[in-house]
């Protein structure tokens, strides 16, 4: 459908009531998405829970369906899960590492991303290496290609990092992991329905999605892509009885598709919530989307850039629809509370979840804006307008 922002916003009713500038934390989900969890919930407070689930199986069923289009893959290819973390922690540690592997990954790498590193490396005793940054910014395409030999095991990166709008360079990550047979995890929790994403073009074997971010689903909801080829290379570290067959006293039969990753309980309403805010990010069309965050971003960067004593902080050659900067003299944090009161949301990014990347900028934190289709132009103006007043 065209990208009629009134509409969008009629359609999302958490509009009347903030200025949302905290997408990249969890976007304001649309009216559709909210009718659809809470008419499950009443349905399980009708005829019962598992009733419930049995009688809406198709709805359940079209969640992976819509998954899979929105990120160019099979159905057979997708597990739903609870949160991008747990989709991200399933595949890693899936991964049969030996002693003397080596785990590449980028400077921007996220947190908790590289807690799990750090807690293989001291486990298993391999190694976890920060590919260089290129004079963007960004992961340096020429350093990763550098680095690569045999030991390594994984290259896994975040796409878009927590702090700051640059893009990392998947596509090209992906082409040397494909020539050189290493398997590549993609952390996607802040691309996948803010641009377009399609697996076979980026060359991932694993990726890593959130509902709650830019495809305006429910909070614990989640998915993971893991290419059919590799999949038998994985066996996830915690099974239940949707994950494997309890074939004998002392044996079990792993099952054989993506149902390995996911566990038998789940929340079903949220899942269906999770189908119905893709359908209509992809009616949208995530082109468009893009698009309009790219230009959102760029008018939001060009209007704070100029105000005496803030500094934006943005790096890389593709930028998305992340904003973060700093304001002189002034805590982040108190930032994000100030502007609270004037019921806007935005968001801190804290040295600890890209230790790496703000400790080699010398930055502590970030105040964190990012944006969406549905925000507006005036919308940029009244923020920039309240950041002037703190000065």
């Amino acid at each position: 459908m065209p990208l009629d922002i009134q509409r969008a916003r009629r359609e999302t009713p958490g509009c009347e009531h903030v200025l949302h500038f905290n997408n990249a934390g969890a976007s304001l989900a649309p009216q559709r998405v909210l009718d659809a969890v809470i008419a499950h919930l009443q349905l399980e407070a009708r005829i019962g829970a598992y009733e419930a689930a049995e009688q809406e199986q198709d709805a359940l069923r079209h969640t992976y369906e819509a998954a899979a289009s929105l990120i160019g893959c099979s159905r057979e290819e997708i597990a739903l899960v609870e949160s991008a973390t747990r989709a991200w922690d399933l595949a890693f540690y899936s991964i049969p590492f030996k002693p003397g592997d080596r785990i590449l990954t980028a400077k921007a790498e996220y947190g908790s991303n590289y807690i799990a590193y750090l807690q293989i490396a001291r486990k298993l005793g391999v190694t976890v290496e920060a590919i260089p940054n290129d004079e963007h910014g960004q992961l340096s395409v020429e350093a990763l290609r550098q680095m690569l030999d045999e030991r390594v095991r994984l290259i896994a990166i975040t796409h878009v990092p927590t702090s700051g709008g640059l893009v990392n360079p998947a596509v090209e990550v992906g082409k040397l992991a494909r020539e050189h047979g290493i398997l590549y995890l993609l952390d996607a929790c802040q691309s996948v329905g803010q641009m377009p994403i399609d697996v076979a073009t980026i060359g991932c074997d694993m990726l890593s999605a959130t509902g709650r971010k830019y495809l305006r689903g429910p909070r614990g909801t989640g998915f993971l892509y893991v290419r059919r080829a590799v999949l038998d290379q994985l066996e996830p570290p915690m099974l239940d009885m949707r994950a494997a067959t309890w074939s004998a006293p002392d044996r079990y039969e792993l099952h054989a598709g993506m149902e390995r990753f996911e566990s038998f309980e789940c929340n079903v309403a949220m899942r269906i919530g999770l189908g119905v805010a893709i359908d209509y990010a992809m009616q949208w069309g995530i082109e468009t989307t893009w698009r309009r965050v790219r230009d959102l971003a760029y008018a939001l960067r060009t209007r704070l850039s100029p105000i005496p004593g803030v500094i934006v902080h943005d790096r890389g050659v593709t930028q998305c629809g992340l904003v973060t900067f700093t304001v002189e003299g002034k805590d982040p944090a108190a930032i994000k509370e100030i502007l609270a009161r004037q019921r806007i949301n935005v968001t801190v990014s804290e040295r600890s979840s890209t230790l790496l990347d703000l400790s080699e900028r010398g930055l502590n934190s970030l105040v964190r804006a990012s944006v969406h289709y549905y925000n507006s132009e005036e919308e940029i103006e009244r923020f920039c307008q309240a950041i002037e007043t703190l000065l």
